[in-house]
């Protein structure tokens, strides 16, 4: 026997999923639209469990509070790009992949601090860039927030079973522990 507790969070976004390839047997179509620049108000669902409550709970939902700041900081209407993307060096033309800044979290930023008050523009435009080290599909997204809940909530002795994350409400990606 044990508990299963979840708690929700929303943000708006954009990416590209430069590697889409389609078989048009299935797909009907060769169209490949997530290849294009578009965006999702994403959704994702944490979902913790335990076999022993403490306090009358598998724990407080009010541990979550960080990861919500991480959405909300971080990735809400934000562009997520893959630093492989081959389109990279055209999208952020004034950015060295060597000069990123990494997070702990596994995303990196650019530097504004190398760009001068005259280039607002290129700071206003390059601050919207979360910048990720795969392609970020559903797939993907859903198995790096996995990583980033699961590594903070160790800490209080709390395990991560799985998240789902909806790209769109009738498209969902699941990654489990």
């Amino acid at each position: 026997m044990h508990w299963k507790i979840s708690k929700e969070f929303d943000f708006c976004y954009g990416h590209r999923v430069w590697s889409q390839t389609l078989n048009t047997d299935f797909s009907l179509d060769g169209c490949l639209k997530c290849r294009h620049l578009h965006g999702h108000q994403g959704k994702i669902l944490v979902y913790l469990e335990s076999k022993e409550l403490k306090d009358g709970m598998v724990t407080d939902f009010k541990h979550l509070n960080w990861f919500k700041s991480f959405i909300d900081n971080v990735l809400d209407h934000k562009f997520i790009l893959d630093i492989n993307d081959p389109l990279f060096d055209t999208l952020l033309p004034k950015v060295k992949k060597s000069e990123l800044i990494k997070f702990e979290q596994g995303y990196y930023l650019v530097d504004l601090t190398k760009f001068s008050n005259d280039e607002h523009y290129i700071k206003e435009l390059y601050e919207g860039y979360v910048l990720v080290d795969f392609v970020p599909t559903s797939e993907n997204l859903s198995a790096w927030f996995l990583q980033i809940v699961q590594n903070k909530m160790h800490n209080l002795g709390i395990k991560v079973s799985h998240i789902e994350f909806l790209e769109t409400p009738k498209s969902k990606s699941t990654f489990y522990a």
